[in-house]
């Protein structure tokens, strides 16, 4: 006797950006499993004319009701935006995917709230590599973790931390460090452009004891994050060079794609990695 096939997973897109509006294309293509129900934008009739060409029907609803419409979130709204997502999907006991991860450390309340109301969050390996690592590492002793991280200026444009300190960019013809310290500082300071050193700490030692370098540079044209690890029980370095997005320089074109892999997690029969 054939078992019944389960009720695919509702799946709701705050934000209609670059990764969002990925996804929402990807999802409306069919994923078994999966079914894309609605979309959140600041532009609503521009997504509304987005959908109209999908396969499918999907709605449009305001950031804080996507948690009524569905039984996955998928944040990937700008960082200013994450609270009207993330909280209601957690109090709602919805499956929460968040592209700001850096928004996340500063709301770990969030975390043991979903104790509680039964919600689960999935961080997305996004612009990053070797969490897998990072988290068999973390069952032991981690002594250190480390991360630099070069962008384009144009990547860097915009980023509070510079504002704050009248950092200008502008013509820079050689490698300048612009931040040295935690990933939870770097996480607030920049917080449209290293969600990756967010990841890596909560896989980690956490974002306090993670180390981060952020390097504005002109000699670079992707994205580029190198990582060092020292454990008990073992001792590794990864580099990844990100191809930046055409619609936003702070965004790796493997960001997107990442977040599908973890959506196709929730229902694969295979899941490789742990």
């Amino acid at each position: 006797m054939t078992p019944p096939t389960p009720d695919p997973y509702r799946v709701a897109i705050g934000g209609l950006g670059a990764i969002g509006a990925w996804l929402a294309e990807r999802l409306d293509q069919g994923i078994p499993g999966l079914k894309l129900a609605a979309v959140s934008a600041r532009d609503a009739d521009k997504a509304e004319r987005r959908v109209a060409a999908f396969q499918n029907r999907v709605s449009v609803l305001p950031l804080s009701t996507l948690a009524e419409h569905a039984d996955v979130i998928v944040e990937c709204a700008p960082a200013a935006h994450f609270d009207e997502i993330a909280e209601p999907a957690v109090e709602a006991g919805r499956i929460l995917v968040p592209a700001s991860v850096g928004a996340l450390l500063g709301r770990s309340d969030l975390i043991v709230r979903a104790t509680d109301t039964g919600a689960r969050i999935f961080v997305p390996t996004g612009a990053l590599l070797g969490l897998d690592a990072v988290r068999a590492a973390a069952e032991g002793e981690i002594r250190s973790v480390t991360m630099e991280t070069r962008k384009p200026p144009s990547g860097l444009a915009g980023a509070p931390y510079l504002a704050e300190r009248g950092i200008s960019l502008d013509g820079l013809t050689e490698p300048l460090r612009v931040f040295t310290g935690s990933a939870r500082d770097g996480a607030r300071g920049f917080p449209a452009n290293v969600n990756v050193a967010a990841a890596l700490s909560l896989a980690g030692i956490g974002p306090d004891r993670t180390r981060l370098e952020i390097w504005a540079d002109p000699g670079v044209t992707r994205n580029t994050h190198l990582i060092r690890v020292d454990a008990d029980s073992a001792r590794f370095e990864m580099k990844i060079e990100n191809v930046p997005t055409e619609e936003n320089p702070r965004t790796g074109r493997i960001t997107a794609p990442s977040i599908l892999a973890t959506l196709r997690g929730l229902v694969a029969p295979l899941r490789v990695g742990t």
